[in-house]
């Protein structure tokens, strides 16, 4: 095969090792359409066939298809990522999940409209206040009475909003090193989620005097996203993010991850110093833009690789 053939394939290879569905029993149940391939050339094929590429971003287009791929391939870390440039690399990593971020986001948003939809409501159906009893106790606040309960109702839009993509992309690239560390392929783990958990990944350097913990595994690296975005809507050390995202909000101002990555500050031991390198790698990689992205409408796609060739 040619060299020209060649610098088409490897990129469009490493593309597509996009993105993931959150569980294939998830993908069956929904009706996803279903595509096996055994080798790159007939993904640089399908990638061209539905207009998502590298020249369809840099030309503007921020639409980003429903086309996702079970886990982190092992290949990734032992071959393909070390055979590409630094900035292929890196573009790829960012191609691989964006749509999983997205969809992490739009399931989100989808139970913050729900929200915002109840509170102008009066008289709730049961099945509707069932439900936003099961969105309060999953980001663990205190469940709405009534229309008029706004305090509940603002401590539940306080933890139930977005991540910026451009955020989510940029923690997952500093905790994951882009795609290649051994929690990412031997448990789909992108943010060095902390468990004690039987089945956590057991690091290198283990801190015995924090016990017996690991890093969380996942099914799908999907499911490492949603985790992920749920830990910063929850937890207690990160509500100076859930603050500035708040403030964002009444500001009618649109939210950054260079300016959330403020409320970061106990996200790692580093600091403030980790807060900078998350605001530098949003600004080198031009990550903003991603903020723009959003899914196309359509039925989701499973890609699923066979054979040796992938």
């Amino acid at each position: 095969m040619d060299a020209k053939r060649m610098s088409w394939i490897k990129p469009f290879y490493v593309f597509l090792m996009a993105a993931c569905v959150p569980s294939a029993l998830w993908a069956a149940d929904r009706g996803w359409d279903h595509l096996t391939f055994t080798s790159p050339d007939e993904v640089v094929a399908y990638f061209h066939g539905i207009n998502y590429s590298l020249e369809n971003w840099q030309a503007g287009d921020r639409s980003v298809p429903r086309v996702y791929l079970n886990n982190v391939p092992e290949r990734w870390r032992t071959h393909t990522a070390g055979e590409l440039s630094t900035a292929e690399k890196k573009r790829y990593f960012f191609f691989m999940l964006a749509p999983m971020v997205l969809r992490a986001n739009e399931t989100i948003a989808s139970q913050r409209a729900f929200i915002e939809g109840m509170l102008q409501t009066s008289n709730w159906a049961e099945l509707d206040r069932a439900r936003l009893s099961d969105i309060a106790n999953e980001y663990r606040v205190q469940v709405p009475q009534n229309s008029k309960d706004e305090a509940a109702f603002q401590r539940l839009l306080r933890r139930v909003d977005i991540v910026p993509a451009s955020l989510a992309l940029s923690q997952a690239a500093i905790e994951s090193g882009w795609g290649t560390s051994r929690f990412a392929a031997e448990g789909n783990a992108l943010f060095g989620q902390w468990s004690w958990s039987d089945d956590a990944i057991t690091p290198e350097r283990v801190r015995t005097e924090l016990g017996n913990y690991g890093i969380r595994t996942f099914k799908t690296p999907f499911e490492s996203i949603a985790a992920y975005m749920h830990n910063l809507n929850t937890h207690n050390a990160y509500k100076p993010l859930r603050k500035l995202r708040e403030q964002a909000r009444k500001s009618d101002q649109p939210l950054s991850g260079e300016g959330l990555a403020a409320g970061l500050l106990k996200y790692s031991e580093r600091g403030q110093a980790y807060v900078e390198e998350i605001r530098a790698l949003i600004r080198v990689n031009q990550l903003a833009e991603v903020d723009k992205a959003y899914l196309r409408e359509g039925k989701a796609v499973v890609l699923e690789p066979v054979g040796d060739g992938v």
